[in-house]
């Protein structure tokens, strides 16, 4: 677990793969419901995630889009639900709820206003990322009583700008809509940056305080990457982000 400081009485880190139930190739801690691993072998290391967390940690259905969802503690003694629908970003302004986000190779987000008491994930791959779904997450804050002044964010592990190859029409789609995106492999290929996307959205809407954990998803094989096991011709799990509005 890397944990990140997003203020007093937040609890926040990003998972990594160590720590689990699950065996090759989803080793060991795959928190993704939607990679083929057994579902109750999900929900018993997503039961571990939230041990660290110290509250249960609510997910969505992932869609690449940039839909968020305002999530409530689960009631005491309840199993979490396996989504809470479909969306790309969470928000919660209970202590108790907790959210989560899940990547392999996309950017996950996690943001908080520890003074207002409000905290949200964002689930940042290519097209969310280009339709503005950091500005919503922030928008959804920001509704809940945040002020965008106040917000620490965390942008984690995910696939960095000098091994995200996409097509060259790719690249250029997303950096018209994201500048800072564009970007070329150690190998001189086109390519995405896509977490130096998430930091420019969030300078950009005015978050001050902005931490990036320079950790390549395709790189550092601690990190579940979609695409580094694809080469490998095999699947792979899914690692979280999780924030909580803790007690202390």
């Amino acid at each position: 677990m890397l944990e990140v400081d997003l203020g007093p009485g937040v609890r926040a880190g990003f998972t990594t793969r160590d720590g689990g139930l699950s065996p090759a190739p989803w080793d060991t801690l795959n928190l993704g419901l939607n990679v083929t691993d057994d579902a109750d072998r999900v929900r018993a290391n997503r039961a571990r995630a939230a041990a660290w967390l110290g509250v249960p940690a609510s997910f969505a259905t992932q869609v690449h889009g940039t839909r968020v969802a305002t999530v409530e503690p689960v009631p005491r003694g309840a199993d979490p639900v396996d989504t809470v629908g479909e969306a790309d970003a969470l928000v919660a302004a209970s202590r108790g709820a907790g959210l989560g986000v899940l990547v392999a190779d996309c950017v996950p987000v996690l943001l908080a206003d520890a003074e207002a008491g409000v905290v949200g994930v964002a689930h940042a791959g290519r097209r969310g990322l280009a339709h503005g779904v950091v500005d919503a997450a922030l928008g959804a804050l920001v509704a809940a009583g945040a002020r965008v002044e106040r917000v620490r964010a965390a942008v984690g592990p995910s696939a960095c700008g000098r091994c995200y190859e996409v097509p060259a029409w790719m690249r250029d789609d997303v950096a018209l809509a994201r500048p800072a995106t564009w970007s070329t492999t150690s190998w001189g290929a086109p390519a995405l940056d896509l977490p130096a996307g998430v930091v420019a959205d969030l300078v950009a809407a005015g978050v001050a305080d902005v931490v990036r954990v320079p950790a390549c998803t395709i790189e550092d094989e601690r990190f579940f990457s979609h695409r580094r096991a694809a080469r490998r011709g095999t699947t792979t799990g899914r690692f979280a982000g999780l924030v909580a509005l803790t007690d202390t």
